[in-house]
């Protein structure tokens, strides 16, 4: 058994370098086997104002950038680091910008079961490789069944609106706390790494949160 360390991931799972972050913190973690990694995940809502059934993507990011070039920019700039990392970012696939307090619910109830990461996986995926709706009960539904879960019974949560206050709590703590920009990675609950850092930087935050 190795030593144990918390790993916090602060993040949004339509934030794509939420995503690129989540895989770095994973290399990072990789690279160290003499450590037992307990990473937890942190809900954060890049717009909690959304309506639950989405809106269209183009129009939202066009609405947030006026400038399409610089947004092609970062696209690209995504796609290539991106693929460092085993991720392959189709941005042209995806229709909608979802609300993800649904998605946040179920990352919470996949700890509980221990299949926390595969969820994560499988909701960025879904969202950023195929351009599935991750607002979607159903889309959800079937993650939850593909990461081991009970399907029937995440649905029953979902249409319950289970946890929807945890979620909206858990987001305006990391507001209280002053986290204005994702991702977040707190190491030991003492080093935090803001942005979607390398995986050599965030060894030495590794290493400095062992100290």
């Amino acid at each position: 058994m190795g030593q144990p360390i918390t790993v916090d991931v602060v993040a949004d799972v339509v934030c794509p370098w939420c995503y690129l972050g989540w895989r770095r913190v994973k290399s990072a973690l990789a690279a160290r086997p003499d450590l037992e990694p307990i990473v937890i995940w942190r809900p954060y809502q890049l717009d909690p104002s959304l309506p639950e059934e989405g809106v269209d993507r183009a129009a939202y990011m066009a609405g947030k950038f006026k400038d399409q070039t610089r947004l092609k920019a970062v696209h690209k700039a995504l796609q290539e680091a991106g693929a460092e990392e085993g991720i392959d970012f189709a941005f042209d696939r995806i229709a909608l910008s979802p609300n993800t307090s649904a998605a946040h619910r179920l990352i919470r109830w996949a700890r509980g079961a221990a299949v926390q990461d595969a969820v994560v996986e499988g909701l960025f995926a879904a969202y950023f490789e195929e351009g599935r709706d991750i607002g979607d009960p159903v889309v959800l539904g079937q993650i939850a069944k593909a990461a081991g879960m009970d399907e029937v019974a995440v649905l029953q949560l979902l249409s319950e609106g289970a946890d929807k206050d945890v979620i909206a709590q858990q987001h305006a703590m990391a507001v209280q706390g002053g986290v204005t920009g994702v991702p977040v990675a707190i190491f030991a609950g003492k080093v935090a790494v803001v942005g979607a850092e390398s995986p050599e930087n965030l060894q030495k935050a590794i290493d400095q949160a062992l100290l």
